[in-house]
């Protein structure tokens, strides 16, 4: 044989069993497939039939899965509720008011030009890194079959497919050889289905085993995955419990900020008979900083730097909420091969049995290699080192499947003889008893895989092939190891993530290498066979133990249900089509950028570097992400909630309210604004928790209280000692005083714990507001001077007071609820 899966189609059996057309496949005993499976090669459309259907539109013009467009980034971060508020009272105060009261509206614009370029660098990376992702199919045109991009699909096209591969448009089959296509993330069935020429396929669906090509009938949205996904499958913002924490506190402040600015418009409008102008502008200073503007900025920000970061490293994030998702999880489970080993193995020994000639052994498995057109890594690494037999011929074949175990082929061996081969897992090959398989349980704990050749006495096809069949020969392999498996699994465990190893591979071997690699429990490893199928004894099972082998593709997905029904928060990672099923149940399904096609379809992270060492990064960038955003939150809400409380108060004592704009565009940038910036960028290793909303308000909620009241304090106490002209101003700037140290004491708090960096952001802080209040200049631009020295010391002391009410608070809600 000199071509890969030549067929000898007047091979024997023309009457063979028919199957009706999209019968279910029986994964373990598939039935023959039919003669008219071996149709004659087509030649795929020639070059200027694939030009007309070009110029009529007929291609498949499908966006692909990318990042949210250029119009899209900017229509969200301008036209948003609180910025129109804002904008509004914005032009009010640049009528009214002098320049320095207006300066909350240059923030906001400096915020959203900030969030729109860190959005569009975000884009930036990830459609250059969709573009390396993206999967390329195989057409044939002008009877050669060549590599395209999903896009320059026309209608007519000839698609060919092999194991993995996704079907990414709607056809119908040409050609089939023994081809199972597993529609379940179309159909929800869970059994693959053999299809023969003429046969439907879906978009969608992913071949299980086999090869073929199908005619494309659908493109574009006309295809069925198409108009299921075409909306769904692109890059959002809000799917995640962080953003939809951040709506609903948004949904509360709008909630409490509409009464609350109503009653201070009529009480500094109406019932004060001030100065107009100066009236509107402390109406508006009590307004605007209800309105937490930069947490949604800070969120979208921390996002989009993610992304950046992450795509540094080649990591691909296809949804976005997987960067806080994976944040949150407490188990990782881990297929064996192509994850903590390289995709490459070696034949390092044949070890021939029963007295089988060796040279002999070695002509069959050369044949097994050329009979299957899409090797996997096993049968590659034979095709490695045992060349092709001439007058060899393949009459039929078996391609493998992760249910059966095992693949095999007859053939006519060129002296008139016929034989058909089994090769695949032993102990599924093999009865329980069998002497050979205590040599094979010694290779398997030295971590090495073993294949076993047998020679079947029945047809290929038969249920009962594998019965009495005759062992050959072992076929000894060897694993390369990825040189950072290692590392990344002690960094799980160290950050209290729980690494399961599943695997399709014998135990024994997958305990071995696990045990390489220093993974714990990694001694007890347990047969995937003798799991219980109920989803609570499973879980058990699951949760008392870290090494599984002879892992069936379902099983693997019954065992992410299983975690996931004990309260686990479970990643899957996996690059085989064996994977697809667990990696689309569980909560993030990450892909290794070699993997097939349709793992890269339903995984919301790519590592197209095919390093496993990228995960911890991933993990680190989410925690980062949301353990920071829940810092800043807090900052934010604090704000929130002493401005209402403030206007509450203004409203019920009937007197002016106590800033301007200024002062609060002073402390907000002082306390807030520049401290969360770095903060939300800040490393954070901490595990992320659930009930974002609760956490952030538990904290924001007192700390507002405490500031409100001492700084009303501060502002009746100085009404009272102040009289005369200017008296207002300084009231202004003893409240302002109180205020600002409150706000300092809690950005010290939210700053722990302390490293050098952090201490220097607080004392800069600090040290800016103090220059404010000793340049003259700077005294006359925000209208600050602290007069005399019993009010100020006086504002100094209630601020301390309030600093004691805020550590005793703080260590009360931390004490009954945890960090």
């Amino acid at each position: 044989m000199t071509q890969r899966a030549r067929i000898d189609t007047d091979g024997p059996e023309p009457g063979g069993p028919a199957i009706d057309a999209g019968a279910e496949l029986d994964p373990v005993h598939p039935r023959k497939p039919p003669k008219s499976a071996l149709a004659p090669r087509a030649e795929g459309l020639t070059t200027a039939e694939v030009a007309e259907r070009v110029a009529r539109g007929e291609v498949n013009d499908v966006p692909v899965r990318s990042s949210r467009s250029t119009v899209d980034i900017v229509r969200a971060n301008v036209f948003t509720r609180f910025n129109a508020i804002i904008g509004v009272l914005w032009v009010i105060m640049l009528f009214v008011a002098p320049f320095q009261d207006s300066l909350f509206g240059y923030v906001i614009i400096a915020n959203t030009g900030i969030g729109i370029i860190q959005e569009l660098r975000a884009k930036k990376t990830l459609d250059s890194l969709a573009l390396i992702g993206e999967a390329r199919p195989t057409v044939r045109r002008d009877g050669t079959a060549t590599e395209i991009s999903t896009s320059e699909i026309v209608l007519g096209d000839l698609v060919e497919l092999g194991p993995g591969d996704k079907v990414v448009v709607d056809g119908d089959m040409a050609e089939a050889d023994n081809l199972e296509i597993d529609e379940s993330l179309l159909t929800g069935e869970a059994d693959p289905v053999i299809k023969h020429p003429g046969d439907p396929v879906m978009s969608g669906a992913f071949v299980v085993a086999g090869g073929g090509a199908f005619t494309a009938t659908k493109v574009g949205r006309e295809a069925y995955a198409a108009q299921l996904a075409e909306e769904a499958s692109r890059f959002t913002l809000v799917h995640s419990e962080l953003r939809s924490g951040i709506s609903t506190i948004l949904k509360y402040v709008t909630w409490m900020m509409i009464p609350t600015a109503i009653g201070l418009v009529i009480s500094q409008l109406v019932v004060k008979d001030n100065n107009f102008k100066d009236s509107v502008a402390r109406t508006v200073g009590g307004i605007v900083p209800m309105i937490p503007e930069g947490l949604v900025l800070l969120t979208s920000v921390a996002f989009a730097i993610g992304v950046i970061r992450l795509g540094r490293k080649q990591c691909l994030v296809q949804e976005l909420p997987a960067i806080e998702g994976l944040a949150r999880v407490d188990v990782v489970c881990l297929d064996k091969t192509g994850t903590l080993t390289e995709g490459g193995m070696d034949v390092t020994e044949l070890r021939p049995l029963g007295g089988a000639d060796e040279s002999y052994v070695r002509k069959v498995l050369g044949a097994l290699g050329e009979s299957d057109p899409r090797p996997n890594a096993s049968l590659k690494a034979i095709i490695d080192s045992y060349p092709d037999s001439e007058d060899w011929r393949c009459t039929e074949s078996l391609p493998f499947s992760s249910a059966r175990k095992y693949s095999g082929a007859s053939f006519s061996e060129g002296n008139g003889e016929s034989s058909t081969w089994l090769l695949g897992a032993p102990d599924v090959l093999l009865p329980q008893d069998d002497a050979a398989l205590a040599e094979i349980e010694q290779l398997n704990e030295q971590g090495l895989r073993v294949l076993l050749l047998t020679r079947a006495a029945g047809e290929l096809y038969a249920p009962s092939v594998a019965a009495g069949a005759l062992p050959t020969a072992l076929v000894v392999l060897e694993q390369r190891l990825r040189p950072d498996a290692a590392d990344t699994l002690r960094y799980f465990d160290e950050q209290k993530v729980n690494a399961k190893v599943i695997s399709g591979d014998n135990a024994v071997s997958v305990g071995a290498v696990a045990g390489k690699l220093g993974l714990p429990g990694a001694q007890n490893t347990v047969d995937a066979r003798r799991l219980p199928a109920e989803q609570a004894p499973m879980g058990e099972s699951l949760d008392a133990h870290s090494v599984f082998g002879r892992v069936t593709p379902q099983q693997k997905r019954d065992m992410v249900g299983a975690l996931q029904s004990r309260g686990h928060t479970v990643a899957m990672t996996g690059d085989g089509v064996n994977d697809v099923l667990a990696l689309k149940d569980a909560d993030i399904g990450v892909s290794m950028g070699s993997g097939s096609e349709a793992t890269k379809a339903v995984a919301q992270i790519v590592l197209l570097n095919n390093s496993f060492a990228t995960l911890p990064s991933v993990v680190a960038e989410g925690r980062r992400v949301i353990g920071n955003i829940t810092r800043v939150a807090t900052l934010f809400l604090t704000k929130t909630v002493y401005s209402v409380l403030l206007a509450v108060l203004v409203v019920c004592s009937q007197v002016e309210y106590p800033f301007l704009p200024r002062h609060l565009t002073l402390l907000s940038t002082l306390t807030i604004g520049v401290p969360a910036f770095f903060l939300a960028l800040a490393p954070n290793k901490e595990r992320a928790k659930p009930e974002f909303v609760r956490r952030v308000m538990r904290y924001a909620i007192p700390a507002g209280v405490i500031a409100a009241a001492t700084t009303f304090a501060t502002y009746l106490l100085a009404r009272s000692y102040y009289s005369g002209p200017g008296s207002l101003d300084a009231e202004t700037s003893a409240a302002t005083l109180t205020l600002f140290l409150v706000s300092m004491w809690v950005l010290a708090i939210i700053a722990r714990p302390y490293t050098w960096w952090r201490v220097c952001l607080v004392a800069a802080m600090g040290a800016c507001f103090l220059i404010v209040l000793m340049v003259p200049s700077l005294q006359d631009f925000f209208a600050l001077k602290l007069v005399g020295a019993v009010l100020p010391w006086t504002a100094v002391g209630i601020a301390a007071a309030g600093a004691v009410l805020l550590e005793v608070s703080w260590r009360a809600v931390t004490r009954k609820y945890g960090a």
